[in-house]
């Protein structure tokens, strides 16, 4: 991409704090000695959690190749799962407190010693536990002894500074108000909703009750233990293996070409990459650098430009193989298979991005916009050459598809991503004979473990995020404020299904303003899940319309994370920038209640209907960006205008009625333009 980079001008793209929109600690600086320290942590913390994972699969394949059962029986690891959440949890928080200091600007240089402090806390709950496990086994949810309720006491300390270090203030602020619920529930009225059992009257029952297999180490914290941490690790191993810049050059070279291709290109490369990312803010800021300098170039306004970055970024994570790191959540929550959750994503996600494009396109025809000379692209055969690049992702699907272990699927992704990079070093000499020669782009054991380090940097505030919604989930099922609040649910919206669900949209989008998506998610899930179903709505489209509007908090504003980096890149007005970023991804704010109505949109349904539903589905939300450009072949009247948007919600709706409607008020737009308004602007 070197021509494309020197194209651009470095001075279009701003600086942004990544840890400042993401985080309410700051990024520290290690000290000499402290680097090594923390790289090893950080690497070995990949690989206890790959061994425990996949170590006995690996290990039984090659029993079998041998015959018996010799090494499994010798070396396989045997730990407890609720000791494998603990020593997950203390792990990952001394690597939080290693890595983020106590405040933005404070701590910088080296760990301090109360930082070391917590390490030791984190770490002495972790031995508490192994120590005493049988017993606290046997006694959780029923009675403890002081040496629990100081254990428990300190392991909540560390959660909650961890958490509010890495994931925010908003989510810290949330388990603590659910943690005082459990210890002072008692005390409301019992005619109140919020009251629960007297029984509970003793306030330090709540603490090694929620610090247990109940809560901190239950469901949430064995998401954030086994998938997350693989898959964070995969997308490390891609990342490392050059993949992702792979996957841009052929995006350039692919679509760069065209009308306003730059912003295409930024579309494409959230397709292909943004799959295996887990925050919207990295993505932008991952590929914003050289998309942002593009788009300026063939003349996107500045807040275009950074909304473009903004909107294809977020939609990463709601695409398959790899979704964002709720959708695992999800699957534990629901009891659906990953597979399943990610094939229900594909009409979504697909909707999303034709949107997405259609957009840069109408925007670019708009305005006059260009691409970028075919000269300065990529050549498109070197590339094409390349192709075993997209073979972990090719064999990650596969691997779904086969009813593998997601453990093996992302183990095996790994695995190819190591041997696809040895590919990178075969060169062509000018006489057309073969070479090889090592580059930086051939993973070898320092590649290796560097990628294991930057996956466990990656997983640090998921850990946090998940143990902390372990809390509200405990504080749930130990007070049963659950199904209070759905009852609540019910009392507002009656039995009126689309009142809940636009209620449940707002309480998701708020959440996710102050929180990362996963947290916005889990809670949700907990808290208002379970009063749509009661309601009647399925449990997939009850828990996958809470994910989307998590994962599109990120450019909803007043607090759009996405969009402000986006802008901070661009050098634009964040507010402008949400804004349209909101309008390119309106499409995604209406495909959730349209699957509410029709589980067809999830590909729920007989094929046929199936693609009937999308096929009117994408000329729906290409129609909507006509609308809402306010350009179709030319630029559009007003009554058009309202036309086509109608037009598009007709033909998004699943229905045959609906489609027809959708035909005509779209024919209608279409002749009004044509043979009224086009003479009427021509006098």
């Amino acid at each position: 991409m070197a021509n494309v980079n020197a194209a651009g001008d470095a001075r279009e793209v701003g600086a942004v704090d990544v840890d400042e929109l993401e985080h309410a600690g700051g990024r520290r600086q290690h000290r000499r000695w402290e680097r090594p320290l923390f790289f090893w942590l950080c690497a070995a913390f990949t690989g206890f959690h790959l061994w425990i994972l996949v170590g006995p699969v690996v290990l039984k394949q090659i029993d079998a190749l041998i015959g018996g059962q010799i090494l499994y029986k010798a070396i396989a690891p045997n730990l407890d799962q609720e000791l494998f959440r603990a020593i997950h949890l203390a792990w990952g928080a001394t690597l939080g407190f290693g890595f983020f200091t106590i405040l933005k600007g404070r701590g910088r240089d080296g760990v301090p010693w109360y930082d070391w402090l917590f390490m030791l806390g984190a770490v002495a709950c972790a031995v508490y536990m192994w120590r005493n496990l049988d017993d606290l086994q046997m006694n959780q949810g029923a009675v403890y002894d002081l040496p629990d309720l100081l254990y428990s006491l300190v392991g909540l300390v560390v959660l909650f500074e961890f958490t509010r270090r890495t994931a925010g203030n908003a989510l810290t602020i949330i388990a603590a108000i659910f943690m005082l619920y459990a210890m002072v529930g008692h005390i409301f009225p019992e005619s109140w909703a919020l009251y629960h059992n007297k029984s509970l009257k003793d306030l330090w029952f709540a603490f090694p009750y929620i610090f247990s297999n109940l809560g901190v180490f239950g469901s949430t914290l064995e998401v954030s233990s086994t998938f997350i941490i693989m898959f964070t690790a995969f997308a490390a191993f891609l990342t490392r293996s050059r993949a992702g810049e792979y996957f841009n050059d052929l995006a350039v070279s692919l679509v760069g070409w065209a009308r306003g291709g730059p912003a295409k290109v930024a579309v494409l490369s959230g397709v292909m990459f943004g799959s295996v990312s887990g925050s919207s803010v990295a993505n932008v800021v991952a590929s914003g650098s050289v998309t942002i300098p593009m788009m300026r170039r063939v003349g996107y306004d500045r807040a275009t430009a950074g909304a473009i970055e903004a909107t294809s970024s977020t939609g990463g994570q709601i695409t398959p193989p790899v979704l964002g790191a709720a959708a695992f959540l999800m699957a534990e929550a629901t009891g659906i298979k990953y597979a399943e959750i990610a094939a229900a994503a594909i009409i979504p996600c697909l909707l999303f991005y034709v949107a997405c494009y259609a957009h840069c396109d109408l925007h670019a025809a708009k305005h006059g916009l260009r691409g970028i000379p075919r000269a300065e692209l990529p050549p498109i055969r070197p590339l094409l050459m390349r192709l075993y690049m997209i073979a972990p992702i090719a064999v990650l699907i596969w691997a779904f598809v086969s009813g593998y272990s997601a453990f093996l699927a992302a183990g095996l992704g790994m695995g190819l991503c190591v041997l696809v990079s040895w590919f990178n070093g075969l060169k062509r000499e000018s006489g057309g004979r073969l070479t090889w020669r090592r580059g930086d782009d051939v993973m070898g054991g320092k590649a290796i473990i560097e990628a294991l380090e930057i996956g466990a940097k990656d997983s640090i505030q998921l850990v946090s995020v998940c143990a902390a919604a372990g809390i509200i989930v405990g504080v749930i099922a130990l007070t049963g404020i659950g199904g209070r609040f759905a009852q609540i649910m019910q009392a507002i919206a009656g039995q009126n299904q689309l009142l809940a669900m636009f209620f449940t949209m707002v309480i998701v989008v708020i959440l996710g303003m102050g929180m990362p998506t996963t947290a916005a998610y889990a809670i949700a899930a907990a808290v208002v899940a379970p009063g749509l179903q009661q309601i009647g709505v399925p449990k997939l489209v009850a828990h996958m319309f809470i994910f989307y509007f998590a994962v599109l908090s990120a450019i909803t504003p007043p607090v759009a994370v996405a969009s402000i980096a986006a802008a901070g890149m661009a050098k634009a007005d964040p507010w402008r920038t949400s804004w349209i970023a909101v309008k390119m991804g309106l499409a995604t704010f209406i495909v959730p209640f349209m699957f509410f109505y029709s589980p067809l949109l999830l590909g729920q349904g007989d094929f046929i209907e199936v693609a009937h539903v999308t096929l009117t589905a994408m000329i729906g939300v290409w129609l909507l960006a006509c609308a809402t450009e306010g350009w179709f072949t030319e630029r559009l009247a007003l009554v058009p205008r309202i036309l086509f948007g109608i037009a598009a919600l007709a033909l998004i709706t699943p229905g045959t009625i609906t489609d027809l409607i959708g035909v005509a008020l779209a024919v209608a737009a279409w002749a009004a333009q044509r043979f009224y308004y086009r003479a009427r602007m021509a006098t």
